[in-house]
């Protein structure tokens, strides 16, 4: 299945807390980084995914945030710092895509963000990404 969603990351399960509908997952990605997706219960089962299952991370570039600076006071559980390899604007959008160790991510932001935040080749950031925010396939 071939799929719009541009960042597709590998990693391997760590733990999964299940509550009553919803499970956290936690995933050591193939870089070191570990993230948490909140995902339904229902998933998890249907998915099989225990602690070790091989799965591939799945975000919209819509859904990842950069910050420039140091990220303090956010309820975002994900933060993966790399530096920006590309910058791409549009008329009102622009396509960040930041290397981070093991792979690469494609932010979806605004063309102000852009000059707000000076992104250019070779600038650090940290890509926020809310935890209901990851899908998760198993491989």
């Amino acid at each position: 299945m071939s799929l719009s969603i541009r960042n597709q990351l590998p990693g391997t399960v760590t733990a999964v807390t299940a509550g009553d509908v919803m499970a956290t997952v936690k995933v050591r990605l193939a870089g070191g980084q570990e993230i948490t997706a909140a995902i339904t219960l229902e998933a998890v089962e249907e998915l099989g995914l225990v602690q070790g299952s091989s799965v591939r991370a799945l975000v919209k570039s819509t859904e990842v945030s950069l910050a420039t600076g140091a990220v303090e006071g956010l309820s975002v559980r994900n933060r993966i710092p790399g530096a920006v390899t590309d910058v791409a604007t549009g008329g009102a959008m622009a396509r960040v895509k930041v290397s981070v160790e093991g792979g690469e991510l494609t932010a979806a932001v605004t063309k102000d963000a852009v000059t707000d935040l000076g992104l250019a080749a070779g600038t650090a950031v940290t890509a926020l990404i809310k935890s209901t925010e990851i899908s998760l396939a198993a491989l």
